[in-house]
């Protein structure tokens, strides 16, 4: 891929505020993909659709959505539909799979040990682990290196999707290490990640992800990733 075709930003971010948010018993009735924003998760993704706004100073963007009801509302509310054209629904970018109709006891239960196991390897029962997500992201990656190539390719990119998967893109993005990847907390609802393209055409992170520990440093390549 030639550097000159590569996107001034790729923006990552987090659904809004949604009813799983407040009460997590709905998984038992409701299936994941379907459970919908609340009120105050639209409010945040308009206020984020603001910042986008200026972020790409008024400039078109190609945006990948995960196929789930809060992402697509998500993106809706985001109040960006003159700059996005056709968005592109990528079932890839969707949320960790944890089962189908949640038994919240047994889920519960399956997050102790999956504390115990570790976040990236962890498989939930008929659901999937970190890796797995990991694996499906890198495919996508592979994906998006070609649509830069395209000749009508924006400057701006950005991808509607989940806390983990955010996570783990940024992970294999910058070939963080396992070991750092556990101690990253999930940005909040409506959260934004921004890589941005520098002077040599790499990449850099508008912002870290914040750490729930400090048992583990980050190495010099770890912390290179941001700005």
């Amino acid at each position: 891929m030639g550097l000159s075709h590569r996107p001034l930003r790729i923006a990552l971010i987090r659904h809004g505020e949604s009813e799983a948010n407040l009460d997590k018993s709905i998984f038992e009735r409701v299936p994941d993909h379907a459970i919908p924003l609340t009120p105050h998760g639209h409010e945040q993704s308009a206020k984020a659709g603001k910042y986008l706004r200026e972020l790409f100073e008024n400039e078109p963007a190609r945006v990948y959505v995960s196929p789930y009801v809060r992402a697509w509302q998500t993106l809706d509310s985001l109040g960006l539909d003159d700059l996005i054209g056709e968005p592109r629904e990528e079932p890839r970018l969707r949320e960790q799979d944890w089962a189908n109709y949640q038994d919240t006891a047994d889920i519960e239960r399956q997050e102790v040990l999956r504390d115990r196991f570790g976040h990236f390897f962890y498989r939930f029962t008929h659901g999937e682990s970190g890796s797995d997500v990991y694996d499906r992201v890198s495919t996508f990656l592979e994906t998006m290196h070609r649509d830069f190539e395209a000749p009508d390719a924006p400057q701006n990119v950005l991808l509607v999707s989940h806390g983990l998967t955010m996570r783990l893109f940024c992970m294999r993005w910058f070939h963080w290490s396992v070991k750092f990847f556990e101690t990253l907390r999930n940005p909040d609802n409506a959260e934004t990640r921004v890589l941005l393209r520098q002077p040599d055409f790499q990449y850099k992170l508008d912002r870290p992800f914040e750490q729930w520990t400090t048992t583990y440093k980050p190495t010099e390549r770890e912390r290179s990733a941001w700005l």
